[in-house]
């Protein structure tokens, strides 16, 4: 048998990866694949960073968590097709999370509407779940 949390632990969770993070982290969108893990160094260019608001998350509840906010970066770094996403402490040394960038309907961890970003465009990111299943 799998492990199974209650929505409780879930949440708790949820909101313990929020806290650990702190408070406005840094999101960067950046090409090619994604490093082995958050603590090896960055891969591909950096297309766009977000600096996230001082509460980014809302509170979790049935085992999800949605961001709050408005995360954007208003004027984009680099051009290229956007593939991987990293979560950042706020000084954008720190690697807590990442995960794939698809278009939307492509299955990836964050999805953009358009995928290939121009330096200078605007870039905004409208929905961010994280979740924890197996209830």
């Amino acid at each position: 048998m799998s492990l199974q949390l209650s929505a409780t632990v879930r949440n708790a969770l949820l909101d313990a990866i929020e806290t650990a993070v702190g408070t406005t982290p840094v999101l960067h969108i950046r090409s090619g694949a994604p490093p082995a893990n958050c603590a090896a160094a960055n891969t591909g260019a950096l297309l766009a960073a977000l600096t996230l608001p001082s509460d980014w998350m809302a509170a979790a509840a049935a085992g999800s968590k949605a961001k709050a906010g408005t995360w954007q970066d208003a004027s984009a770094d680099d051009t290229g097709t956007a593939a991987h996403w990293r979560l950042f402490d706020s000084t954008a040394t720190t690697c807590h999370a990442q995960g794939t960038v698809t278009a939307t309907g492509g299955g990836g961890d964050l999805t953009l509407d358009d995928i290939t970003l121009t330096a200078g465009q605007t870039v905004t990111i409208t929905t961010f779940t994280l979740a924890i299943g197996h209830s």
